[in-house]
């Protein structure tokens, strides 16, 4: 059979399976192997599913995945989200909207040391959302923000989305972290910005609190001097080169234990809850990532990429316009898939693509990352917008969709900005040593 035909059965093999409910890892695992019996054969096929499987767990640079997988876990769990909403909160408090900036600030801060999306909106919709609740805040403005925010834990570094780019084009993921930052930092400002702009037109949906004194600023700060030091201490490593970011993973999920063994919140039960769940979560992406590797490898073996990159090659279309054309179709996917099966299943064909046209690829894996951001809180499969629907089950999904427009188009402004002035995301990785 002609390779370009397999692989387009093969699509629609995969198509099909995710949408009889099919858990996308063992879909991509199933189709890859399938398509790889055609095109080479059995026993050839067979062995290399037994050597992806075996080996893609104990590759080295994956370590770091479970690592910050831990320091996430551990972080959750030693009161630091609720320290650092109280200290964004005592500084913003004040100002229309007080509450929710402080909780964009408060998610910014917390995906510094826990890398997951899910998991910062999770645990904010804990802290945040009943404050603004007693406040009398919209829910469309509560929730909106805390989808919002959450979907800074897979830019800011640390960051598994970007670890996982980082591996599958085998781009440097310290260069990788240090170009997540100023776009991580500008998504904060923005959704802040957002924040001031809608509760100066409604401000009733978003009241003011009280002032706080200079000395009460500054004493905030002493709740969450441990965010920082192991926020400083595991990017300024990798930034100067003092250690690799897998021993970077180790240190912070070290430092992440310590920092909840001094606010006494670690019990031994909790302990071994963070461990399981780290378990829980590392073998679900490792299962995606092994499907991922056995569908690429068919990819590569029926030379769709090349295909692609040829025919993408004689489109009567500048570059510019065919990245566009790229993100318009992750925008589109966003809306129906995963964030991490996003990444997994669609780097292996469009990486090569953008190689050939010449784009950074660290560039390319920022402004991927930020355009997967979106998927997490867009219609129909907004996964930050159903955590937070099923944490607070009395306010409608349709509340929390419209609280996240304003974000989203932000967010769609910034991504713009990026586009098409790289430095804001190249400036820092370019300074590293």
């Amino acid at each position: 059979m002609d390779p370009i035909t397999l692989s387009i059965l093969i699509f629609l093999l995969l198509f099909l399976l995710l949408a009889i409910g099919l858990p996308i890892g063992f879909a991509m695992a199933i189709t890859g192997f399938l398509g790889s019996v055609v095109l080479i054969d059995l026993n050839a096929a067979l062995s290399l599913l037994g050597q992806t499987a075996y080996e893609t767990p104990i590759t080295f640079n994956l370590s770091i995945v479970p690592m910050f997988i831990l320091m996430g876990y551990f972080a959750s769990n030693s009161g630091l989200s609720e320290a650092l909403f109280r200290a964004c909160n005592t500084w913003l408090g004040y100002r229309r909207g007080g509450l929710a900036l402080a909780t964009i600030g408060g998610c910014g801060a917390f995906a510094a040391v826990c890398g997951s999306s899910i998991a910062t909106a999770a645990t904010m919709t804990q802290v945040a959302l009943p404050e603004m609740k007693r406040f009398n805040y919209d829910y469309s403005l509560a929730t909106g923000s805390i989808a919002a925010g959450g979907t800074i834990g897979i830019l800011i570094p640390p960051s598994v989305i970007l670890v996982l780019y980082g591996i599958l084009t085998e781009t440097n993921i310290g260069e990788l972290f240090l170009a997540g930052f100023v776009p991580g930092i500008l998504t904060i400002i923005f959704f802040m910005a957002t924040i001031s702009i809608v509760t100066r037109i409604f401000p009733s949906i978003g009241p003011r609190g009280k002032k706080t004194t200079l000395m009460q600023k500054l004493a905030a700060f002493k709740d969450v001097w441990g965010t920082v030091i192991l926020f400083v201490l595991v990017i300024g490593g990798i930034y100067t080169g003092t250690f690799s970011p897998e021993e970077a993973a180790g240190i912070g999920a070290t430092g992440a234990l310590a920092l909840a063994l001094l606010a006494r919140t670690m019990t031994w039960s909790i302990f071994i809850d963070c461990l399981m769940k780290t378990v829980n979560t590392s073998a679900m992406i490792f299962t995606i990532l092994i499907g991922a590797i056995l569908f690429n490898n068919f990819l590569v073996l029926s030379a769709v990429p090349d295909a692609i990159g040829t025919w993408i090659g004689t489109l009567p279309f500048s570059s510019t316009v065919i990245m566009l054309i790229i993100l318009l179709i992750y925008l589109i996917m966003g809306c129906a898939l995963d964030s991490l099966a996003m990444i997994l299943l669609t780097i292996p064909i469009f990486f090569p693509v953008v190689a050939n046209l010449g784009f950074d690829p660290i560039w390319f894996g920022i402004i991927v990352v930020m355009v997967v951001e979106l998927g997490l809180i867009t219609p129909p499969v907004g996964m930050n917008v159903f955590i937070i629907k099923g944490m607070a089950p009395e306010v409608p999904l349709s509340k929390i969709y419209k609280g996240v427009l304003p974000f989203v188009i932000a967010q769609l402004i910034l991504i713009s900005l990026i586009v098409f002035f790289p430095q804001i995301a190249l400036w820092l990785p370019s300074t590293m040593g």
